[in-house]
């Protein structure tokens, strides 16, 4: 199985194999792999496992973890494929443009109440009520940061989509740390007194995660998420224009990954870095950590041409919606007893979460594989 760039008559691009096997690598964590290290550091007591898996977990507050790159990756990502196809709207055909402002239109509206259904698929199901539904999600925002990425790239020029992307991180930061609502703002950045609780308990409907005063995916949050998919674009676009110079688009990618990580992490000492409020700093480190990912990939995968264990990944990515879905609306570990319970029984009893991980691990993605074979992919 062989992926590369490639552009059609219709300038379409093909697949990259490198991009959907980060994505997949990106949802191999969602699938319930953040829980490998603890079961190792359960079997073996080595504190590199212990180490670790305190990285699979989210940051308290401010500061950032490996698991915390996991949502910005992916949203980066759907700028790579933006960058790789997409062209400004008016290249395109009259009635062509009709089609893809509806398309563009339709996916987001999907993904918004995908997330909704995602949110509350479990239990007692779906609320009566307006008041119990949480309309803020993960897939809304992936929807809305994709969908204003794309509009962008449809209708400004490239020297305006960069120009856009930095108004967004400065805007964002002199909104949060100048403006002050209802006693909240004005350099507040914590929990209780940023300036995102009062646009979350005022404007936005419903409930929100866990109750919280702010939402991890609120109102004001999505500003800057847009410009992780931007940097996507700019990376995807940079990869279609250099396809040919490996070499120098792999020093590029690599050089913007330190420049972005550098910026952030100095920007961190006035703004934090902070996953829930989305502060422009968090965009800037997990940009970079995308970046190099990305150049990790691209590099051994696409240049290298050393394709096989990104096979593993891609049979992931080119699900991802329906990975996602999955782990809201599927009861994988009582698939997992039920399939291999004795076998687990059976083992020691330290083995018994490494196993029941890797036998969960394994059903997803056998199942994966199955639709990937007959080319079933789930998409918006």
């Amino acid at each position: 199985m062989t992926y590369q760039v490639k552009s059609d008559a219709a300038g379409k691009t093909s697949r990259i194999l490198s991009v959907d096997a980060l994505r997949g690598f990106d949802m191999f964590w969602i699938l319930g792999a953040e829980g490998l290290f603890s079961a190792l550091y359960l079997l073996t007591g080595m504190a590199v496992f212990n180490e670790l898996a305190k990285q699979m977990l989210h940051s308290p507050w401010h500061g950032v973890t490996a698991y915390d790159v996991i949502f910005p990756l992916f949203i980066f990502l759907s700028g790579v494929s933006i960058g790789l196809a997409a062209k400004p709207l008016a290249d395109y055909p009259v009635q062509q443009r009709r089609e893809k402002v509806t398309h563009a239109f339709r996916r987001l509206l999907l993904l918004l109440f995908l997330g909704v259904v995602y949110n509350h698929g479990w239990s007692s199901g779906i609320p009566v009520t307006l008041d119990e539904i949480r309309f803020a999600s993960v897939l809304g925002r992936i929807g809305i940061a994709w969908f204003v990425a794309l509009m962008l790239v449809w209708f400004l020029s490239h020297r305006g989509q960069y120009l856009v992307a930095v108004i967004l991180l400065l805007g964002y930061w002199l909104l949060l740390s100048l403006v002050s609502i209802g006693g909240f703002g004005a350099g507040d950045y914590s929990q209780t007194g940023a300036l995102n609780v009062w646009f979350d308990q005022n404007l936005l409907p419903g409930t929100t995660y866990q109750g919280l005063a702010v939402d991890p995916e609120g109102i004001l949050s999505n500003i800057t998420s847009v410009v992780n998919a931007l940097i996507g674009v700019f990376a995807g676009r940079h990869i279609k224009t250099r396809r040919g110079q490996a070499k120098k688009l792999l020093t590029h990618l690599a050089l913007a990954a330190i420049l972005l990580l550098i910026l952030g992490y100095s920007w961190d000492l006035v703004f934090p870095v902070n996953k829930t409020l989305w502060t422009s700093s968090f965009v800037l480190v997990t940009s970079g950590f995308s970046l190099l990912l990305l150049c990790l990939f691209y590099g051994v995968i696409d240049v290298l041409n050393i394709q096989k264990w990104g096979s593993f990944f891609a049979v992931i990515g080119a699900n991802a919606l329906l990975v996602y879905l999955a782990t809201s609306l599927v009861n994988w570990h009582y698939s997992v007893q039920s399939l291999f319970g004795g076998i687990v029984k059976a083992a020691p009893l330290s083995w018994h979460m490494l196993l029941q991980v890797v036998f969960m691990l394994l059903l997803q993605w056998l199942l994966l594989l199955f639709l990937y074979r007959r080319k079933i992919f789930v998409k918006v």
